[in-house]
């Protein structure tokens, strides 16, 4: 854990537990760390469960934002451009430097419409995707996306490889990151038609300094570790992959000593820090939540990510320019078709 204060807003009424579960999970993350400070956004009776059990010198770290709606796993993620909603105003409070960093264990195609509508996209990033850390034998590996975009589009999977790599880079410290393209078995020809489509794309695409790209990976390379560091898929596929391996930890009596799947991922492709928790989140997963956003904001993650990005564009290497899915857009308005919970 870094030194150094940092501001969290915590959406009090994301995710199925909420607002309990929200509370006692920033309760813990609050604990553990003497130099996190909370924005709770929420009712104010939901924020006054936790400030009752604060000691009362600890409750100068804690501000309240009343909210009182929240958006539901069934509500059209767009109605948090139309509502003062716990999400929407998270977001806010980053863009007016209240707080630091948003997570919310709500809807995720909610949060990433509000996060893309509050702070905009990087250049050149038309999708901004999610980004889990799964812990494998070999080392930490990257996948995305895991339920940011449903798209499965070549151009789309190569920009994700982009990211992925920019974001190993950073965040994990891996020099020469290896990027594979999840698939049904390692040979040229094998997937459905967007793998096979885009094994070539990415074969041609530049990457990050340092970064390959080393072909098609099977999905017990993740756990692995022994082929790729980063691994890319679309977002319906990666969610599935990663509920299915928290299911198959499940049935295996719990995760291993070194973690399990990852209930918090890391949205990446908009111009602030935003960790997005699963709907179904406990306690412990929201305090490991609040835990990445205070970690990624402190070693100045989505700088440093969109300032490689820069650099890398700045070579004449575009993230969403020139690949199989056409011209690229620089629009900020929000992508719809996003998953519910990571």
């Amino acid at each position: 854990m870094e030194p150094g204060t940092v501001r969290i807003a915590v959406d009090l009424l994301g995710g199925d537990g909420a607002p309990a579960v929200v509370v006692d999970g920033a309760l813990r993350a609050f604990g553990a760390d003497p130099d996190l400070h909370l924005l709770l956004v929420g009712p104010p009776e939901a924020a006054d469960e936790l400030l009752g059990v604060v000691h009362p010198a600890d409750r100068e770290r804690i501000s309240v934002r009343p909210v009182r709606r929240g958006v539901a796993m069934t509500d059209d993620p767009r109605r948090v451009s139309r509502a003062d909603t716990t999400v929407r105003a998270a977001v806010a409070a980053v863009a007016d430097r209240t707080a630091d960093a948003v997570v919310s264990a709500g809807a995720t195609g909610a949060t990433v419409t509000a996060a893309v509508l509050g702070f905009g996209r990087w250049p050149d990033v038309r999708r901004p995707a999610l980004i889990a850390t799964m812990p494998a034998l070999a080392g930490p590996v990257v996948l995305l996306d895991v339920g940011g975009s449903f798209e499965a589009r070549p151009g789309t999977l190569a920009r994700h490889a982009v990211l992925g790599a920019a974001y190993a880079t950073v965040v994990h410290g891996v020099v020469h990151p290896r990027v594979g393209l999840l698939s049904v078995g390692t040979e040229a020809g094998k997937g459905d038609r967007a793998r096979r489509a885009a094994d070539p794309v990415l074969t041609l695409a530049p990457l990050p300094p340092g970064a390959h790209y080393v072909g098609m990976v099977e999905g017990y390379d993740i756990t692995s570790g022994d082929r790729a560091d980063v691994i890319v898929t679309d977002g319906f596929t990666g969610n599935v992959l990663l509920k299915g391996i928290e299911g198959a930890y499940a049935m295996a009596g719990g995760p291993p000593a070194s973690g399990g799947a990852p209930r918090a991922a890391a949205l990446l492709g908009v111009a602030g820090t935003v960790v997005v928790c699963h709907g179904a989140a406990r306690d412990d997963d929201l305090a490991s939540g609040i835990a990445l956003a205070a970690h990624l904001y402190r070693r100045g993650a989505t700088a440093a990510i969109s300032g490689l990005l820069a650099d890398h564009a700045r070579d004449g290497h575009a993230t969403d320019r020139g690949t199989a899915d056409g011209p690229g857009r620089t629009d900020h308005g929000a992508d719809e078709r996003t998953e519910e919970t990571p």
